[in-house]
């Protein structure tokens, strides 16, 4: 058209800047090559080993297999405590997309407590998600049966056959044995987790925690590979665990079940052993509890009640019990006496009281009117008091503490049990230490008739008895005989490696032996004379030798010149009765110490279960329902406030 203007394209300038960008493409693309090449090299070959684990560790897992526990015997082959199989109900985290889900589904299928479901998933923060934790334990074929038919609904969750420790005797092994229980918050903080990967159970107390290393094992892993929801597909390789040590104990469990039938529904202990060796044949605590309980976790009631219970049933008295000896120390005293110069024809005349030079206060005998003159064998025959008042005077207490002490008192024995006390054997440096004040004449009358501030354990009586049947061998006490290792070759034969465990020699009290033969033929006559303290209620017709001696131990104190009258006390607080001996005096087989709390005096109550445990040790015997006919004599020894 006329006037109209035409623009002409310059394509020359269209065709450089074409040009142009093309060439920023292509350096572009250079470059996002070169990067992709550069991160295939990092990836493929710079870091190849680390993500080829990583790929691995994205299909295989290492699964912890749990050792099998040891299971522990009496010295016969008994079965003390065993490992029964039970189902369990497990919950792998790292398989559950959301937990309290999941648990609300299975609470509709299987029964599960608060408490069940607070202690896993306490578990579940403590330990690795991919570890299976065990919700609930003991499932019925009932509980099986629903779970399995609603698994498909439960991602995570399984039914596993397990193995659990059961104690076929129930309670009457407990204070020896202990229990296991689930592993808890506290346990997890002092334990090597490695070690116990895959297992729920640890050693609370007694023999179980004393010998855990031993009992638990090794664990073991397999090498499993997973799909892409961590199920397994298969078993790429297997390090097998090694089972737990066996151990076989000292203990005659049948011996230990009539030892605590002797005794009745009455609190005390009974401890028995061998002389010679140390080893611990009866290790009664009375009463007892049921530690299979224990074993998953006790309701707070139950535990509550046992807690509670005015009775102390979870006091291991045999261990941790602590009285006054008693007269049962007089063959000590009386042994420090002569090894110091006195003569056993030395006769004193008892009036019914002692008193010491310038004071008025009469330390009483537990015969009111007295027991006449008396020699020191028929002090220990019929447990003069006023006799030792005098000897323990003469002597003093210097001298009564360091040969007492060489028999154990005071001191810990060392057997294989966790937390065993000292007792205490007092003395001038101990009262000042403890109490502030000097130690006055009359502290050193009541240590000579076993009262006053000296306490000692059951166990240590034990070993004071023993050490006496030795002749001054003192040897330390032994719960465990031996561990059996089992293991198997290559060629899969079974192979056993048996370690004896032997009670080491603590000492040998220098003292003459006809020094002890003059003690121990007065003790045997504490049972066989008819004038002695345990002659009607432990010494009639007896088929061997024994050498024992009585003792009383008073509970709550007695005002001066006050009668004691058992039936204005409660129960608590009358005496407490005891009695040691060992037998056949010739060759000592066997060393009692019995305990009966609040069970007025030894003769009565004490000495009759000793007997009884000796027939059945020796003889083979179970004594009748009948008690023999009790002494008339009461050897009540009343112990009298110190004097300045």
């Amino acid at each position: 058209m006329v006037g109209e203007q035409i623009e002409l394209k310059d394509y020359l300038r269209e065709t450089n800047l074409i040009h142009a960008r093309l060439i920023a493409l292509g350096v572009v693309l250079g470059l996002l090559s070169l990067a992709l090449v550069a991160r295939i090299w990092y990836l493929q070959i710079s870091q190849h080993d680390r993500f080829d684990v990583l790929s691995k560790d994205n299909r295989v897992r290492l699964v912890p297999e749990p050792p099998v526990r040891g299971q522990i015997f009496d010295r016969n082959g008994e079965v003390l405590a065993e490992n029964i199989n039970v189902f369990t109900l497990e919950i792998r985290p790292s398989e559950v997309d959301d937990m309290d889900t999941l648990l609300d589904q299975v609470a509709r299928i299987i029964e599960v407590s608060p408490s069940e479901i607070r202690k896993f998933k306490g578990l579940v923060r403590a330990r690795p998600d991919f570890e299976a934790q065990v919700l609930k334990v003991n499932l019925s074929e009932a509980e099986v049966a629903r779970f399995s038919v609603n698994q498909h609904r439960l991602p995570g969750a399984a039914v596993q056959a397990r193995l659990q420790r059961n104690y076929p005797y129930s309670g009457e092994l407990v204070h020896v044995l202990g229990y296991v229980g689930r592993i808890n918050q506290r346990d997890l903080q002092s334990i090597d987790q490695q070690a116990y990967q895959g297992t729920d159970y640890i050693g609370k107390l007694g023999i179980e925690a004393q010998y855990e290393d031993v009992l638990l094992g090794q664990v073991g892993f397999q090498q499993v590979e997973t799909n892409a929801h961590g199920q397994r597909i298969r078993t790429l390789d297997r390090n097998p665990p090694i089972s737990g040590d066996d151990l076989y104990l000292n203990i005659d469990a049948k011996l230990q079940v009539k030892a605590r039938q002797y005794l009745g529904d009455r609190r005390g202990s009974v401890i028995a052993i061998e002389p010679k060796t140390g080893d611990v044949l009866a290790f009664v605590s009375n009463p007892i509890y049921d530690p299979n309980k224990f074993v998953n976790g006790i309701d707070h009631r139950s535990y509550n009640a046992l807690r509670d219970d005015i009775d102390r049933p979870l006091l291991n008295r045999g261990l941790s019990g602590r009285y006054a000896p008693g007269s049962t120390i007089k063959g000590l005293v009386s042994l420090t006496a002569l090894e110091n110069g006195w003569s056993e024809y030395k006769t004193i005349a008892c009036p019914g009281y002692y008193q010491l030079k310038g004071s008025s206060h009469r330390y009483r005998c537990w015969k009111r009117s007295g027991h006449g003159s008396m020699s020191l064998a028929d002090s220990i025959i019929k447990s003069c008091d006023v006799y030792y008042y005098q000897m323990a005077n003469t002597l003093g207490i210097d001298k009564l503490h360091q040969f007492l002490s060489e028999f154990g008192l005071g001191k810990r024995t060392g057997i294989d049990l966790q937390n065993e006390p000292s007792g205490l054997m007092p003395s001038r440096d101990w009262k000042r230490a403890r109490r502030g004040v000097a130690w006055y004449p009359g502290d050193t009358l009541n240590t000579g008739i076993g009262q006053g501030f000296m306490l000692v354990t059951p166990l240590q009586l034990g070993v004071m008895t023993a050490t006496l049947a030795n002749r001054g061998k003192r040897v330390e006490p032994r719960l465990v005989n031996r561990m059996v290792h089992k293991s198997t070759d290559d060629k899969g034969r079974s192979h056993k490696e048996v370690l004896d465990v032997d009670g080491q020699e603590l000492g040998q009290v220098a003292a003459n032996n006809t020094n002890f033969d003059t003690i121990i033929n007065a003790m045997q006559a504490v049972v066989s004379n008819p004038r002695g303290t345990a002659h009607y209620s432990a010494g009639r017709n007896m088929e061997y030798t024994m050498a024992g001696k009585t003792g009383t131990a008073q509970v709550v104190a007695i005002a001066q010149g006050a009668k004691y009258d058992e039936s204005k006390l409660t129960e608590f607080q009358k005496d407490h009765a005891l009695f040691v001996a060992f037998a056949p005096i010739e060759a000592p087989e066997i060393a009692v110490a019995v305990i009966v709390e609040n069970g007025g005096s030894g003769s009565g109550a004490a000495a009759p279960v000793a007997r009884k445990v000796m027939d059945y040790y020796l003889l083979g015997k179970d004594a009748d329902q009948a008690e023999p006919e009790a002494s008339s004599e009461n050897e009540v020894a009343v112990a009298q406030p110190s004097v300045p």
